[in-house]
């Protein structure tokens, strides 16, 4: 699979999950895409392009089992979830309820827009290591009260790698009449998404990382009882009044839609390649990076060894006296070997992401150059 991909034969790319990896084949199709619309800007734009997203929207909803009327492309994960944000209209006093698990970036999103309004962000305290997912659905639930707004989680965390129980999280804030925004950045392509099962009134994800679109292809879904209140974060010529959510979100004025068009090809291309196997064996390599971290820093992982809890790419803790960005450093000045090692919540922690591409050699190089700096 390695051939498929444009990725530098020298460096051991165990960082799939910051900003994906496009294959060949697939990003042919972008610069396909590009080269159309320069050839007759004005006819692609203008007369094409609402037929041309409609066919990848249908395409994208029947892989994530939902109708395309309730999706619309966005650039990223974080634009979606801006959007959503930013249309709450929130009051002094309402409460947002998520955890510490969730994307620095979109921390920073919601301190900002409480910070305004006078609301309060409720980060609910999730004690490693993880035990059960119904344990975890009771411990985030400890923090709803009379004031949640809304309920925001990721389904696949970026620091910790975890895979939360959304599903069941959605039906308990359902039936208590509270809202929910699922952060997907890293879930379609690495777990099956049925966003029908998921049932949350938002859910966003990128489509640029495991299902390995195009850089800027990404997805808002929202539940059609929940889509008239949004409002695009740009406002141009496909607002008004009576126009519906696709229309409202979908013209953002002048901008290169080819990563958008170009999801279709992704899907095939994986669908080709029997991606199933892929995340299998993928989630085996992950599995064996969990107890080589284990063993070479002593410290227990974060979660059980259950593919409920982790898939393609997994994260560890590492030794307190470890300088996260000097060991970042050092594995990749001295090993090019590409991983992220971060400071989270007082945790050091490492975190390696496994696609098609990877070999057991990717593993054996990580392990051999952590145990050396370490």
């Amino acid at each position: 699979m390695r051939d498929h991909f444009l990725l530098d034969p020298n460096v051991v790319f165990l960082n799939h999950g910051s900003f994906g990896a496009c294959p060949a084949p697939v990003f042919a199709e972008y610069q396909r895409w590009q080269r159309e619309l320069e050839r007759q800007p004005v006819e692609f734009l203008g007369r094409r392009a609402d037929a041309l997203l409609g066919e990848a929207r249908s395409a994208l909803g029947a892989y994530l089992n939902a109708p395309p009327e309730t999706l619309v492309f966005v650039p990223n994960a974080s634009h979606g979830v801006n959007l959503v944000a930013r249309s709450l209209s929130l009051q002094p006093g309402d409460e947002i309820l998520t955890t510490y698990h969730e994307y620095g970036a979109n921390d920073q999103m919601w301190d900002h827009l409480v910070g305004k309004a006078g609301a309060t962000v409720v980060r609910q305290p999730i004690p490693l290591p993880v035990t059960t997912h119904a344990e975890f659905v009771d411990q985030l639930w400890a923090g709803v009260t009379p004031r949640t707004r809304l309920i925001f989680l990721s389904h696949v965390t970026s620091p910790t790698a975890m895979i939360f129980p959304v599903a069941e999280l959605c039906r308990r804030a359902r039936e208590a009449g509270i809202l929910t925004l699922i952060d997907g950045a890293h879930a379609p392509g690495q777990i099956p998404v049925d966003l029908t099962a998921i049932d949350a009134d938002f859910y966003t994800g990128n489509l640029h990382k495991w299902l390995c679109a195009p850089k800027g292809a990404a997805f808002l879904y929202a539940r059609p009882d929940q889509q008239a209140w949004l409002e695009p974060l740009v406002f141009s010529w496909g607002w008004g009044p009576d126009t519906d959510f696709v229309t409202r979100n979908q013209w953002q004025g002048t901008r290169d839609i080819a990563a958008f068009l170009s999801v279709p090809a992704a899907i095939r291309f994986q669908a080709e390649h029997d991606w199933p196997a892929h995340r299998e064996r993928c989630h085996e390599l992950a599995r064996q990076t969990r107890a080589a971290f284990a063993e070479i820093t002593g410290l227990a992982p974060l979660h059980p060894d259950s593919p409920e809890w982790y898939a393609q790419m997994v994260a560890a803790p590492l030794p307190e006296n470890c300088d996260p960005n000097a060991l970042k450093a050092a594995l990749y000045d001295q090993y090019r070997v590409e991983i992220p090692v971060i400071l989270w919540g007082g945790w050091r922690l490492i975190r390696a992401s496994y696609q098609a591409y990877n070999t057991p050699a990717d593993l054996t190089a990580l392990a051999e150059a952590l145990r050396a700096l370490l």
